[in-house]
Parts: structure tokens; C-alpha cells; sequence
């Protein structure tokens, strides 16, 4: 069987039986298509590591992100993507009896510890309140605002929620997120009375909780919101709340976090809350907690006189 046919397989399996999303589906798509047409090989067993180091190096030096006016190397990060979605097939190929290059030959380059992008409590507050508070958009983006905050919510879990989703009532609401798990999140009395007055406001009979606005929101069937919608409002808002930083949906997340972990928070629960399959992805708001024990060792261990 060829590659072609064998990475058919692959995605359905990671869509049907691993439940991944079809934007990761997608994304696996892409980044093997460019290895096997940069590899030009047809069948599995003709896979080398040679072919995977020269892939390597040719991704090094693939044109990246532009920076003032100088465009970088692409991101060892974005590399990786490639890398891991390779590895993942060629296990893939061993778990059906496949013979091909061994998944533990890819290992993925070195990055340096992801650091985060966060706001503070001064430009949070400033955030929430740019919002023009007597128009229908600005009561769905204020909505939209404090619901990311209180709850930690992905962009493409924010976007996909229906009104019948939330349970205004019990100040709390399941949502389905990453490889189809479902986890629950709970809404702060603000995001609560910021979403009851964005409804009580709508004339539409949408199901989805939030919705586009302006001259082409209603082009196609579809008026639910879209996440790149969503980035160009906190854009906006940033901007507005003379924030110089850039501002999106995962810096809202990030600030979740790091205010749950500040006021006492453990890590198993903020892991829990933000729906991270493995602690480890949590383990990058341990600053916050490093900051919490220096000043617990500095409070209470014993001085030499």
C-alpha cells in the first residue's frame, strides 16, 4: 500500500477513532504532504532517516514570521509540528504491521521554555471596560470579554457555544474541548450579568451565544462568530485600552490562570479547569507559584543571627 493511501487511513483514524478535530486533521494533512513531496517517495518502506534530516534542514531554513521589515527562520516550535505529526504516523504504520522507519528515529529539536505573554490586573480591568456599554456589539463583546476571563475558554470553544449551552442559572456549563473531552467551567457574577443583558438585547433567533455583526455578518447561513472575528475585537479593545502589548484570546487564558494560581490555587485544579490532558503543559504557570514559595521560604525560615 503507498503512502497516499496509508496517510487516508492515518487522519481518519485520528478523526474517528482518537477524536481529533478537523482542524488538527487539517493541519496533520499539510505537514505530511510536504514531507512526502519534499521526500519524493511512494512507498512506506523507502522512508530514511537521511530523508528526515534533509526535511529538517530545509524546513531551517523556510522563511517564518517578518520582523521589522526582516523575515525570520520559521520557529523551531512550528518545526516540531511537522516532526511530531510524523512520528505519530510512522506509529501509526508500526500498530498495523507496517513495515517503515522507526517513530523513536525523529526526535524533535530543542526550544526554549515558552514564556508568556500576560497583562496586568490594571490593563485587565481597563480590557473589560472598553466595550461601548449602550450598543448591541458592545454588550456581545463585553459578554465575550468576561466570559474568556472567568472561564479560561479556548477561542474555538468560545466560538462554538450555542445559547442552550449555558446554564445561566447554576453559574456553571460543560464544554467540550481538545480530543473531545469534556470538562466544566464556571461563570463569575460579571461574565453572568454581562451575558444576561447581551440575550435580552438580541432580536435574532440564532442558537449560537454569540454572533457576528456588520455589513457582512450574514453572508452564508452561518451568523455565529468566528474565532479570527474574535482576535480582531481584542485587537481592537487593546488598542483602545492603551495596552502596547498584543492582546488575544490565550493571553486572556494565560491571565485565568496565573489569577487562579496567584490567589491559592493548585496546579492539579487549574489543570483540571483549563483542560490540559497533561500537567506538564500547566507546569509553564509555575512562575507564579515559584513567586508564592520565594516569598513563603523569605516569611517563614528561620534567620541566622
Amino acid at each position: 500500500m503507498n503512502l497516499e493511501e496509508l496517510k487516508r487511513q492515518f487522519l481518519e483514524y485520528l478523526e474517528i477513532e482518537r477524536g481529533r478535530s478537523v482542524k488538527t486533521v487539517e493541519n496533520y494533512d499539510r505537514y505530511l504532504s510536504r514531507f512526502f513531496a519534499f521526500a519524493k517517495v511512494k512507498l512506506p518502506r523507502d522512508l530514511t532517516e537521511e530523508q528526515v534530516r534533509e526535511f529538517r534542514l530545509y524546513l531551517n531554513r523556510q522563511g517564518g514570521t517578518k520582523v521589522g521589515g526582516r523575515l525570520e527562520t520559521m520557529k523551531r516550535r512550528t518545526q516540531n509540528y511537522y516532526l511530531i505529526a510524523l512520528r505519530a504516523f510512522l506509529k501509526f504504520l508500526r500498530k498495523r504491521g507496517v513495515e517503515s522507519l522507526s517513530p523513536e528515529r525523529i526526535e524533535l529539536a530543542k526550544i526554549p521554555e515558552r514564556s508568556l505573554d500576560l497583562i496586568s490586573a490594571v490593563e485587565l480591568e481597563r480590557l473589560m471596560q472598553a466595550p461601548a456599554k449602550d450598543t448591541l456589539e458592545g454588550k456581545r463583546d463585553r459578554a465575550i470579554l468576561e466570559l474568556l476571563f472567568s472561564t479560561g475558554l479556548r477561542i474555538s470553544e468560545l466560538c462554538s457555544l450555542s445559547i442552550d449551552d449555558v446554564d445561566l442559572t447554576r453559574d456553571e456549563f460543560s464544554v467540550r474541548g481538545k480530543g473531545d473531552k469534556i470538562r466544566v467551567v464556571f461563570i463569575s457574577d460579571e461574565a453572568r450579568d454581562a451575558i444576561k443583558e447581551y440575550l435580552a438585547s438580541r432580536k435574532d433567533m440564532d442558537d449560537a451565544l454569540f454572533v457576528r455583526y456588520g455589513k457582512k455578518a450574514h453572508v452564508g447561513e452561518d451568523a455565529r462568530i468566528t474565532p479570527r472575528t474574535v482576535q480582531r475585537l481584542l485587537k481592537h479593545y487593546a488598542v483602545k485600552a492603551g495596552i502596547t502589548r498584543k492582546v488575544t484570546p490565550h493571553v486572556i487564558r494565560h491571565s485565568f490562570a496565573t489569577d487562579l494560581l496567584s490567589n491559592g490555587a493548585d496546579l492539579r485544579s487549574v489543570q483540571a479547569l483549563l483542560g490540559h490532558a497533561n500537567i506538564g503543559t500547566t507546569q509553564i504557570y509555575t512562575h507564579v507559584t515559584d513567586a508564592h514559595l520565594r516569598s513563603v521560604h523569605k516569611k517563614f525560615h528561620s534567620k541566622r543571627k
